[in-house]
């Protein structure tokens, strides 16, 4: 759907001369996260910054009966097409990842793979990893506004004003 989205933004910018598709972000949770990560890697280009909230970020390790449903069984060439941990070199922009430290739906080890993914290959990004906190642990208050103070800085250029 990224290519149907940027077409949307883009016919919708040309007529809302106040759009700046310079400064498109994009965030998710769950799958969300694993996708809003894949936009930086598929559309680098396009969007700038993405926040990843408890992703599953390589369906090889997530709950193989939902991954079933949507992707088919056995598991082939397609679970690593879509894995943001085998493709983490190629992104681009600016990431937030999220993550529950007791995340009972996507186990936080995907989070953790990823992370090691892009360090390995040397590609910045920020880590929040929330303590106690289980699955959708980016919409609580206080990684809420870390995600906001993420987008201000990487898309607005400027440190959030309720910020010391």
């Amino acid at each position: 759907g990224f290519l149907d989205r940027i077409a949307w933004m883009k016919a919708a910018a040309a007529e809302r001369p106040w759009m700046d598709l310079t400064r498109v972000g994009i965030y998710g949770g769950s799958a969300g996260g694993q996708n809003a990560m894949r936009a930086l890697i598929e559309h680098g280009d396009f969007y700038r910054a993405a926040a990843a909230d408890c992703g599953c970020h390589d369906n090889r390790m997530d709950k193989i009966w939902w991954n079933e449903q949507w992707m088919g069984w056995p598991v082939d060439e397609a679970y690593e097409r879509s894995s943001n941990v085998a493709h983490a070199a190629k992104m681009q922009g600016k990431l937030f990842l999220s993550v529950g430290e007791m995340d009972s739906n996507v186990d936080p080890a995907s989070t953790m793979q990823v992370a090691a993914a892009l360090v390995k290959a040397d590609k910045d990004f920020e880590l929040l990893i929330m303590p106690g906190s289980n699955h959708g642990a980016g919409e609580k208050p206080y990684a809420s506004r870390r995600r906001m103070d993420f987008f201000v800085r990487h898309l607005m250029g400027r440190e959030p004003r309720w910020q010391p």
